[in-house]
């Protein structure tokens, strides 16, 4: 199938945008049956407020604080440390590890 440029108006800020012809072989090619709604910029807007600043699709974990079992650094774990279970920094738990 051939495409051709299309120009569509974006639902969010109403300025007119236009759809490739590249851009709807990529969307046909993932299955995608709706054209964008969203001009670019909305779309990126939308995803950065969806997901966070850091511009990823994983969301940022929080980090708690812990001391080294094994070399007694001050160190940054993304889970809570409980008084039974030693918690190591990344250079001794890649040690611990092996």
């Amino acid at each position: 199938m051939e495409y051709a440029d299309k120009t569509l108006t974006c639902s969010d800020c109403g300025l007119s945008f236009t759809f490739g012809a590249g851009e709807q072989e990529f969307f046909a090619g993932k299955g995608f049956v709706n054209e964008p709604g969203r001009c670019p910029d909305c779309r990126a807007a939308r995803k950065q407020n969806r997901f966070g600043n850091n511009g990823g699709y994983t969301r940022q974990r929080q980090m708690y604080p812990a001391v080294c079992a094994s070399c007694g650094k001050d160190c940054q774990v993304p889970f809570e440390p409980r008084e039974e279970r030693p918690v190591y920094c990344s250079d001794c738990y890649s040690s611990v590890r092996r």
